[in-house]
């Protein structure tokens, strides 16, 4: 520990800005790769709010709100199939 307190005290005043520096660019890098991680895995997607309804909902949901539901219900459901069907297809290939 004694080399490590040399080596701060050595260091002078104004050092600690490229510290703050360094971390503020690592928060923006790590930002940048989660919303590009959010983005390839259909994060935004504006009709997830759909999702927590079912059939029991109807009485209480116009018409049209219905439907767009069940129809959002459909194309995750399709998509949930497609993406497991890969994953098995991935799976397979490395077994073999």
């Amino acid at each position: 520990m004694q080399g490590i307190d040399q080596y701060m005290n050595q260091l002078g005043e104004g050092w600690t800005i490229y510290i703050w520096i360094i971390s503020g660019v690592a928060i923006v890098i790590a930002a940048i790769v989660g919303v590009i991680w959010a983005s390839k895995n259909r994060q935004f997607d504006e009709d997830i709010k759909y999702l927590v309804f079912n059939k029991d909902d109807q009485e209480r949901m116009e018409p049209g709100e219905y439907k767009k539901s069940r129809e959002v219900l459909d194309k995750q459901m399709k998509m949930r199939d497609e993406m497991l069907e890969k994953q098995y297809q991935e799976r397979q290939k490395r077994r073999s």
